[in-house]
């Protein structure tokens, strides 16, 4: 039962997208076929749906990790853009080092939040949002500056290292569901997971039966915050192969609808993960086609949080 009111959001997603077509002018049903088949109506097209899954699942993890400790980290966009940042600067060691640098740099990148809440009791929600400003402007300014391309024409930086590829995905793909599958044993499996998780059910409780509750939050917020970092590590070298301002499109952010759709279960995440995959590659397709803007799977996923809320699974724990 706790996966039917997730369903029922994403169909809800789905008849407002007919409905806002239909008030637009366009034919509901017509908007749905080139939605569905602009993203698995093909082989290009799933394997793009699979693509635009990869960040979206890493990203949902790490707010299922976060949530689940009962941190609220909304700065996935800053995780992510720090993590390709350095990810970038570590690509000449190769592969392998480019992906570690990215889950420390997200890792450090998060545990500056959870330092200033336990410092300064500083609320990790305000302080991941102004942290993902402040790695906004430093992808800008890095792009503009110190990494900018060697012919200087646009503001961006030289190609980089591409991951190997697995006939035609790159490996990221297998790494995100490596890493889901990761999470759930660690979170339902391990002492450390139950510390995690007693942690977000009762702070109160947890620490009177002798849980180091601090300690979880920074554990929390530092594992999250690497699982963000490699999400922007793996689209840097899986798919864009180089660093531009607007980089992170919006991954951070969407992966809070992907976490919240998917009842804040690891697994559950890929599917989520895939459905908004689908969303944005779909979305795509509509606007090539139909002329209809890619933005209204950002409203999708709008919907899908707002009818969680709606039906009080918002608060939803196992």
């Amino acid at each position: 039962m706790k996966f039917v009111l997730p369903l029922i959001a994403a169909i809800a997603a789905l008849a407002l997208l007919a409905l806002a077509a239909l008030a637009f002018g366009h034919s509901p049903l017509e908007l749905l076929r080139v939605l569905i088949g602009g993203s698995v109506g093909s082989r290009f097209a799933i394997e793009g749906t699979i693509l635009k899954s990869v960040p979206l699942l890493l990203t949902g993890l790490s707010i299922v990790i976060a949530f689940r400790a009962g941190v609220w980290n909304i700065g996935g966009e800053g995780q992510f853009i720090t993590g390709a940042l350095a990810a970038f600067l570590a690509a000449r060691f190769g592969v392998v080092a480019a992906l570690a640098a990215s889950l420390l740099a997200g890792a450090a990148w998060a545990t500056i939040a959870s330092l200033m809440r336990l410092w300064r009791n500083a609320p990790e929600v305000l302080t991941t949002i102004l942290l993902n400003f402040v790695a906004i402007h430093l992808l800008g300014y890095a792009v503009n500056g110190p990494l900018q391309e060697a012919a200087g024409q646009y503001p961006q930086t030289d190609s980089v290292l591409p991951l190997p590829t697995i006939g035609s995905l790159h490996i990221g793909v297998l790494l995100a569901l490596v890493a889901s599958i990761a999470a759930w044993i660690f979170l339902y499996r391990t002492t450390a997971g139950l510390r995690l998780r007693a942690t977000g059910f009762n702070p109160a409780a947890a620490s009177w039966a002798g849980i180091r509750v601090d300690a979880q939050v920074l554990r929390a917020m530092a594992i999250s915050g690497a699982v963000a970092g490699l999400a922007g590590g793996i689209e840097l070298l899986g798919v864009t192969h180089r660093l531009f301002e607007r980089f992170a499109a919006g991954y951070g952010y969407s992966g809070i609808a992907v976490a919240l759709l998917a009842g804040l279960h690891p697994l559950a995440t890929i599917a989520s993960s895939l459905f908004f995959g689908a969303l944005a590659t779909g979305a795509g397709e509509l606007q090539r086609s139909a002329g209809i803007s890619s933005s209204v799977a950002t409203l999708a996923q709008a919907v899908v949080i707002l009818a969680l809320i709606l039906f009080g699974s918002f608060r939803s724990r196992d």
